[in-house]
């Protein structure tokens, strides 16, 4: 009888359970309302909460000065998708949407949005960044009339305020078997520096030569639009699309006629090719994968929930970043324009592992755009009067420093040079490339141990101090022999060396010198020190605890303990960003705590999260989501703590971890193979 109640529960539990691929939201607030972002890793689209609208379109390495801080800053490209449709001659707006659902389904990136309108018409339409596409996006609309309605649908392109010298164009291309009608604008950066164009079409339903005739309307200088008019019969469902690219000078030399080939291309494939092969496309990235188990019936319910909240993780990670590039996710991806679309550590310490374990060629890119950008990181180190190359705390197109100048981490925030190292050397780790190596990841490692032999202050044996820097722990500004920076930078100096060998190239014997006498501080009661003057303060995010993971400076588990219990209790409960969480969710989990590794899990986004599709901010109670870093750190726990996954000098390997009580398991499948 009792496994019967049980059975019964755990059904009962799992009928009202999160769907794991799907985030749906009803009934919401429009005014605390925080989008969710479509995206293949070049165009971003953000949601917004009124139909046919969208609130933002980011096009990855766009880029140009503007704005706050005197430094390069995304761009918003022209919204594509933006639309209107009016039934019986009446605009329908978000006060005339009933029944209103906003769905993000992951698995298939696409994002739906559906309602009644009176008692006239059910609407439902779907728009998707095409993973196969990188500069083109789809906006797929059906309309089901309840009575014999006539509907007028208007594509919208409208330029957004920082772009000037606007131009725009109409242009219908008549061939026999199709006729294209061509929504097309261009106008320049902020600067000039850039050109940025887009470009639309509709995708009829109807057969050549019986589609609706095409209408253009020019409104004004930053707003152009075309539009057709249909009568549909009752109870008979009527579809139509827009496909839509957009492209800038960074990308393309010639960058409007080619925004205009991209949607002629996209109009020929016509809509079922297209959404079969973004399928495809995501079916490929799903193929590395997260499931987990709960222990119990009574924890299906949150477990359920749990894995939702992993695969949005997941597919954030995704969304950002695309193989066979050389661009790098900035720390809110493209879901706005939040930190300048800059790059940072976030990319290399925080998303890279998960990204890289998952799928090796998407770690490849962010390696790659660090590597086009080595030149520029050796200009700075010389400007500074160091050898070798630094890399900038802020990175964007040209890879010179970004940072707005009233941020101290630009000058002194050094560590990101060996997070730069140590994830080129975690590429050869994991993809075993030695020709990669030797063209792209030796000169990385040998030019980034060559700063830090120039950048160490030589006071004797065990003295070679890394002095006046901004600590990985940001609130520690201007201090001396900062833990995690002077760990980084013997792991870049052990790396470059261990590179030389396999390379069978001759490395440089003061590299391995420096790197033995750079000092890991202590304080009296054992701890590791944070930096020369650290007394036990509050930190904002962790920094000692990453010397045990990801750098393994420490190991031994005594004190990799002690470590985390005391800065742990020292991180305030506001204010810090959602990654340092997860380094401690790691390292419990690792250190057989499970159940204090959950407490740290959830403690890491759960207080972060933002409606009405529980969107990850940086910091408890923030406002700025997606944070892709968190996800990132998130996501290694899952995979490095829970997961038990390991990289290596052989490899990936699997080593022993706890669970929370409320997992059975954690399986982890990187691209079609399970790791047991």
């Amino acid at each position: 009888m009792r496994a019967i109640l049980l059975l019964l529960l755990f059904f009962s539990l799992n009928t009202f359970a999160q769907d794991p691929w799907k985030i749906s939201a009803t009934n919401f607030d429009t005014k605390n309302y925080y989008g969710i972002t479509v995206a293949n890793g070049m165009i971003g689209i953000v949601s917004a909460p009124e139909p046919f609208k969208v609130k933002d379109v980011v096009l990855a390495g766009a880029y140009d000065l503007y704005g706050r801080g005197r430094v390069s800053n995304f761009l918003r490209s022209f919204n594509l998708l933006n639309m209107r449709l009016e039934i019986d001659g009446r605009s329908i707006g978000i006060n005339e949407a009933k029944n209103f659902k906003q769905e993000l389904n992951m698995r298939e990136a696409s994002f739906t949005t559906s309602f009644e309108y009176s008692d006239k018409a059910t609407v439902e339409y779907t728009y998707y960044s095409l993973r196969q596409l990188p500069f083109t996006v789809l906006m797929d609309v059906s309309i089901t009339p309840k009575k014999d309605i006539s509907i007028t649908g208007s594509s919208v392109m409208e330029a957004p305020d920082a772009l000037k010298d606007v131009e725009n164009y109409y242009n219908e291309i008549d061939r026999p078997h199709v006729v294209i009608s061509l929504l097309t604008s261009q106008a320049k950066s902020p600067t000039g520096k850039l050109l940025m164009c887009a470009s639309n079409t509709f995708l009829f339903s109807e057969p050549h030569g019986s589609e609706p005739r095409v209408i253009h309307e020019m409104w004004d200088n930053n707003m152009h639009l075309m539009k057709f008019t249909k009568t549909l019969k009752a109870g008979n469902t009527y579809r139509f699309s827009i496909a839509g690219s957009s492209i800038t000078s960074a990308h393309h030399d010639d960058p409007l006629n080619e925004a205009e080939r991209l949607t002629l291309y996209a109009k020929l494939e016509g809509r079922e090719r297209l959404i079969q092969f973004h399928k495809k496309a995501w079916d490929q990235l799903w193929s590395s994968d997260i499931s987990i188990e709960p222990s119990a019936p009574q924890y299906a319910a949150e477990v359920a929930q749990t894995q939702q909240d992993v695969h949005s993780m997941m597919y954030h990670l995704y969304s950002f970043v695309r193989p066979g590039t050389a661009l790098s996710p900035s720390p809110m991806g493209l879901s706005g324009l939040g930190y300048n679309g800059h790059v940072f550590w976030d990319t290399e310490l925080w998303m890279y592992p998960a990204l890289l374990v998952l799928h090796p060629d998407l770690g490849k890119s962010m390696v790659e755009y660090r590597y086009q950008r080595l030149d520029a990181a050796k200009r700075n180190a010389f400007s500074k009067g160091f050898k070798g190359a630094m890399f900038p705390w802020e990175s964007a197109a040209s890879g010179v420093e970004e940072t707005p100048v009233w941020a101290l981490s630009g000058p002194f925030e050094h560590h990101i040079t060996a997070c730069v190292a140590i994830a080129t050397w975690n590429y050869f780790r994991v993809s075993k490339d030695t020709v990669w190596l030797r063209e792209k990841g030796w000169p990385i490692l040998s030019a980034t141990a060559d700063f830090w032999t120039s950048r160490v202050e030589r006071n004797g044996p065990g003295h070679y101090d890394i002095k006046n820097v901004v600590a990985a722990d940001e609130w520690a500004e201007n201090v001396d022999n900062n833990a995690f920076t002077n760990a980084a930078a013997k792991a870049n100096l052990q790396f470059a060396t261990k590179a030389a060998a396999i390379l069978k190239i001759k490395a440089d014997p003061d590299w391995m010198n420096v790197a033995a006498n750079i000092p890991i501080l202590k304080m009296e009661n054992g701890v590791t020190q944070e930096h020369a003057s650290y007394k036990g303060e509050g930190i904002k995010q962790a920094d000692v605890n990453l010397l045990s993971y990801p750098l393994k400076e420490i190991s031994d588990t005594a004190l990799m303990m002690k470590d985390l219990e005391f800065y742990s209790e020292r991180v305030p409960n506001e204010g810090t960003p959602a990654m340092t969480q997860a380094v401690f969710t790691t390292l419990y989990s690792r250190l057989g705590k499970g159940d204090k590794a959950y407490h740290w899990f959830k403690d890491a986004y759960i207080p972060n999260l933002n409606p009405p599709f529980r969107v990850i901010a940086e910091t408890k109670g923030g406002t700025n989501p997606y944070f892709a870093t968190g996800a990132g750190g998130i996501v290694q726990s899952m995979l490095m703590g829970f997961g038990g996954l390991e990289i290596t000098d052989k490899g990936i390997i699997k080593i022993k971890t706890a669970l929370p009580k409320e997992w059975k398991s954690v399986k982890v499948t990187l691209e079609g193979k399970t790791i047991n």
